[in-house]
């Protein structure tokens, strides 16, 4: 079982790719972004909680992310592998994630933050989705990323485990570079 980190700042196109990932290498897609939208779609207590938290710009309790991501890995069936957005967003997270399992290799969509601002922008006017159309939580978003999510790079780094993809250009030019660096794994 092989699983892979998908990760990059709000916007580099992590959902973009995730698609062609699952399917060229018959992966799980978990995408914690996915599964709470899910939740707050439901209306349940968990939902609820993580859509006030989420509308301000803050993360959602690493305890309810990590318990949904370790349901999946002991649910799901007929897949070669896992591929994880969104989680971890932290060295904790990762700390938790190593003793669940052996990641096979971090890969990291990068772009500048100016281009996050824009692509986010985009997504909001395209996806309906409030919480992307205030610039002032695309700014947490981006803050966050950058204090907490970051010190992933160092992280992987120092494990062997991470692949850093330039993600400016089209979609198909970014998917190669990301099927490049797979296919070593």
């Amino acid at each position: 079982m092989k699983y892979y980190v998908l990760f990059g700042p709000p916007g580099a196109g992590k959902g973009t790719q995730a698609g062609a990932m699952v399917e060229r290498y018959n992966l799980c897609h978990l995408s914690t972004g996915e599964l709470l939208r899910a939740e707050i779609a439901a209306g349940t207590p968990l939902g609820l909680q993580a859509k006030s938290l989420i509308e301000a710009g803050n993360l959602v309790p690493d305890s309810v992310v990590e318990g949904m991501i370790e349901a999946k890995f002991r649910d799901t069936k007929g897949v070669d592998g896992f591929l994880l957005d969104g989680f971890p967003r932290t060295i904790a997270q990762a700390q938790v994630l190593d003793k669940m399992v052996e990641v096979t290799g971090c890969i990291s969509i990068m772009i500048p933050d100016a281009l996050i601002h824009e692509r986010i922008a985009h997504r909001a006017n395209i996806e309906g989705r409030a919480d992307d159309a205030r610039p002032e939580v695309v700014q947490n978003r981006v803050d966050t990323y950058h204090a907490k999510t970051e010190p992933l790079i160092d992280y992987y780094r120092k494990a062997g485990k991470y692949h850093q993809i330039d993600g400016v250009g089209t979609i198909e030019e970014v998917r190669e570079r990301i099927f490049s660096a797979m296919d070593k794994l």
